[in-house]
C-alpha cells in the first residue's frame, strides 16, 4: 500500500481531488493530512472522508521536529504539498529526498519565489500581459519554487481575463492533472 500524506493551508480543493482521485484505488491511501491552519476547511474535509488529520504551528513544524518526527513514523511514499503556504523546512528536505512535491499556480520558473501564491500570482501573470499561464508540478527543494519540474501544463490568458477568471482555469487544470501525476510517481 502506498501512502501519500498532503500538506495544505486552506480550502483543500486539491487536496479533494487527490482524494476523489484515489479513493476507488486499493493500493494507494491517504493516510494523514496535516495542515498549519487550525481553521482550513481542508481538516473538515479530512474528516469527511475519515483521514486522521491535525493541525501544526510554526514551532511544530520547524523547530520542535515534532512534524519531522510525525512523518518518519508515518513513512509516506510521497509528500505532496496542495496549497500549503509555508517553506519547507530543509532538514524535512533532506529526509525525503525527492519525495515531496507541490503544485504552483505558474509556469515555473516564472512567477515563483516568496508572496508568489494564489491570486498574486494571477495578478502578476495578467499584469504582465502574458498570453498563456498553467500550472507546474515540482519537486520541493530549500528554494521556495525551485525543485526539478516534473510536469507542466498550461492554459491561454484572454485579454478581457480577470485575476479571477484565470484563478478558476488554473484550478480546472489542478484538479485535472495533480492526481494523475501523483499516480504516476507512485507507480
Amino acid at each position: 500500500m502506498k501512502k501519500i500524506v498532503i500538506l495544505a493551508s486552506g480550502n483543500g480543493t486539491n487536496a479533494q481531488a487527490i482524494i476523489d482521485h484515489f479513493a476507488i484505488n486499493d493500493k494507494v491511501k491517504i493516510s494523514l493530512i496535516l495542515s498549519n491552519n487550525s481553521t482550513a476547511y481542508v481538516l473538515e474535509r479530512a474528516q469527511k472522508n475519515n483521514i486522521p488529520a491535525m493541525s501544526f504551528n510554526k514551532y511544530a513544524f520547524a523547530k520542535a521536529g515534532t512534524i519531522e518526527t510525525l512523518l518518519l513514523a508515518e513513512q509516506p511514499d510521497i509528500i505532496v504539498l496542495a496549497g500549503f503556504l509555508w517553506k519547507i523546512p530543509g532538514s524535512l528536505v533532506k529526509l525525503f529526498p525527492n519525495k515531496i512535491i507541490n503544485i504552483h499556480p505558474a509556469l515555473l520558473p516564472k512567477y515563483g519565489g516568496k508572496g508568489m501564491y494564489g491570486i498574486h500570482v494571477h495578478r502578476a501573470v495578467i499584469e504582465n500581459k502574458e498570453q498563456i499561464s498553467g500550472i507546474t508540478i515540482h519537486y520541493v527543494n530549500e528554494n521556495y519554487d525551485e525543485g526539478a519540474i516534473i510536469e507542466q501544463f498550461s492554459c491561454p490568458i484572454y485579454k478581457e481575463d480577470t485575476a479571477d477568471e484565470l484563478a478558476a482555469r488554473i484550478h480546472e487544470l489542478e484538479h485535472q492533472h495533480f492526481p494523475v501525476v501523483i499516480e504516476k510517481i507512485l507507480s
